[in-house]
């Protein structure tokens, strides 16, 4: 282990929206090679990697507004399949042998989701892959990130944003005068629904189970080094 990096394991969610940002279809194969070459250099540096993908680039629940809610999410479901094997297919293409891994079954495609398995790619070296969310309908992948983040013993989850690099008071899109918060709870997350960071079930386990988070910038994928050394970026969220 590279002693430079703190975390020796971490779970990384990367969001539909960041994969596919720019791009002229539903990714950004740019985008998908950056996030590669960092995960690269981080295994050579002895940490064990893990990465949920949502899959806001294709489907979410928001678009099926007149659907069946458990029909909507489970379309959900199956498109973070599409971006996680897409991300795979990156991954091995630099040389870093990658498992897929889903919460809903569909063994021609990809793996199973079970905890021992993917414990023991982990510990052999491999990045696993987590797709399908939880696998039941009105989770985000958010929860997904936190419960496996949990099962996997992770030191820390990696919560990858585009257009910005933490958490702030408002969109700093919008308002150019937005405070962006170094260090943060669980109660605020909680309490405060327009930091929009992530849902109340997400917010809720990680506080009960002990699960730090760290807010980072995806925009910028040197930003993933940056925060396993222990650098002062984005905006981390602990009890």
């Amino acid at each position: 282990m590279d002693e430079s990096i703190k975390y020796k394991r971490v779970l990384l969610k990367l969001s539909g929206e960041a994969l596919g940002k720019d791009g002229k279809g539903i990714l950004n194969y740019d985008i998908l090679k950056n996030i590669s070459a960092k995960i690269k250099t981080c295994i050579n540096m002895g940490v064990s990697f893990a990465i949920v993908v949502g899959a806001g680039n294709i489907w979410r629940g928001s678009f099926g507004k007149s659907m069946d809610g458990v029909r909507a999410d489970h379309m959900g479901m199956i498109a973070t399949v599409i971006n996680a094997l897409a991300l795979q297919d990156v991954l091995e293409s630099d040389a870093i042998e990658t498992r897929v891994m889903t919460a809903i079954e569909m063994n021609q495609v990809a793996e199973p989701y079970i905890r021992n398995k993917a414990l023991s790619h982990l510990k052999k070296g491999r990045v696993c892959i987590f797709a399908g969310g939880t696998g039941s309908p009105y989770f985000t992948t958010d929860t997904a990130a936190v419960m496996r983040a949990k099962e996997i013993n992770a030191d820390i989850v990696l919560l990858g944003k585009n257009n910005a690099d933490g958490v702030y008071s408002a969109d700093p899109n919008k308002f150019p005068d937005a405070k962006m918060f170094d260090n943060l709870n669980y109660q605020h997350i909680l309490i405060d629904k327009n930091l929009g960071v992530m849902d109340n079930t997400a917010a809720s386990y990680s506080m009960d189970n002990n699960i730090p988070i760290l807010v980072i910038g995806i925009d910028d994928t040197e930003n993933i080094i940056r925060a396993l050394k222990g650098e002062k970026i984005g905006t981390m969220i602990k009890n």
